[in-house]
């Protein structure tokens, strides 16, 4: 018999209320970013995966695609958000300490966005989940930069996830997003696009200003940071030698990374063999990542209960090579019961 399994605080993981499965039929996402299904949910089959992988609480947010589901129709964007926000909300008071939630946003709609901002503080919404982009607006972009000032002053923590990359068009069309697929349905999405887009979206929050100009946001960026991290020396580097564009200073960017990004632990942050070998301790080791802005993701329920379990074991094993014991309990929940204690400002 394998030891019990740390207990654990869950940043990673999902809800699909019935009237949002419904919605994502109704709008063509029966395959949501090329995956065979939607995932079955709901609070009893989450509070079940709970126990096995010993989680006392998951922080839920809407995955891919999100609550904008048709760009044509904000009016749907809205009401959809509203609903998914409420229904979480209520959740929380039915479950007491089991549940929190990062509360999705109406974008691009901005004024709606705002709206919801305040609505959501007020039913004491965590934070925020919002995707790498909206129908090719990714967020950096200065057109959702009245969002991210509003979220600034509330002193919001963001929870980013991605999404299917996307560009808007060139030509008579030039209004219109594209998917940015080339490979288009041969992967599904999330086996390395999802990656790519964490980078893109983190990349453009720096080169924009956002990450400037809003210091009082703390980010979430899933599984270890994605494409970013051998990234992230080009990008800053890059700044100085190309004319013309933001130059970015790589001492702030160091100190901004440490003060105010976490990284979560969902999916394959671990090879299979023992050892803690694989994605983390490439970022770990080569980046100098301190254990403390490090959290526990299961991305239930796009990770089905037995991976859980099972990725939940591999990481076992990975942070007893990576961490000490004081160290691999600020993972599992000291470090976001920290971040989470911090509250809105």
């Amino acid at each position: 018999m394998s030891p019990p399994l740390p207990q654990r605080i869950d940043v990673h993981s999902h809800f699909l209320p019935p009237f949002y499965r419904t919605a994502l039929t109704t709008h063509g996402h029966t395959h949501p970013d090329g995956m065979p299904a939607i995932p079955t949910w709901s609070a009893a089959q989450h509070l079940q995966m709970m126990a096995a992988a010993n989680i006392s609480r998951s922080i839920l947010s809407i995955s891919s695609p999100g609550t904008n589901l048709t760009l044509g129709s904000p009016s749907l964007a809205r009401a959809l958000t509203r609903e998914c926000n409420a229904y979480a909300a209520d959740l929380k008071r039915q479950h007491p300490g089991k549940f929190g939630s990062w509360a999705a946003l109406p974008l691009p709609h901005v004024d709606a966005a705002l709206h919801e901002i305040d609505t959501v503080v007020e039913e004491g919404a965590e934070g925020f989940g919002l995707m790498t982009n909206y129908h090719g607006e990714y967020i950096g972009s200065p057109a959702l930069d009245r969002v991210f000032d509003k979220l600034n002053d509330v002193g919001a923590t963001v929870f980013i996830h991605p999404t299917k990359p996307c560009t808007k068009a060139c030509g008579d069309d030039a209004a219109l997003p594209r998917d940015a697929l080339p490979f288009g349905t041969e992967y599904p999405v999330p086996i390395f696009e999802f990656f790519f887009d964490t980078a893109r979206a983190v990349i453009n929050l720096f080169s924009t200003g956002t990450v400037d100009r809003c210091p009082n946001i703390k980010f979430i960026i899933p599984h270890s940071g994605g494409a970013l991290p051998p990234l992230m020396t080009r990008f800053v580097q890059y700044s100085s030698v190309v004319p013309g564009g933001r130059v970015l200073d790589a001492t702030r960017v160091r100190k901004q990374l440490d003060t105010q990004f976490y990284w979560d632990l969902a999916g394959f942050v671990f090879d299979g063999e023992s050892g803690g070998q694989g994605q983390l301790k490439a970022f770990v080791d080569g980046f100098g990542i301190h254990y403390d802005k490090l959290l526990y993701g299961s991305d239930f329920p796009f990770t089905q209960e037995r991976f859980v379990s099972m990725f939940a074991e591999r990481m076992r094993d990975g942070l007893e090579h990576l961490f000490s014991v004081e160290e691999r309990e600020a993972v599992y929940q000291g470090n976001v019961e920290k971040l989470l204690r911090g509250g809105w400002v």
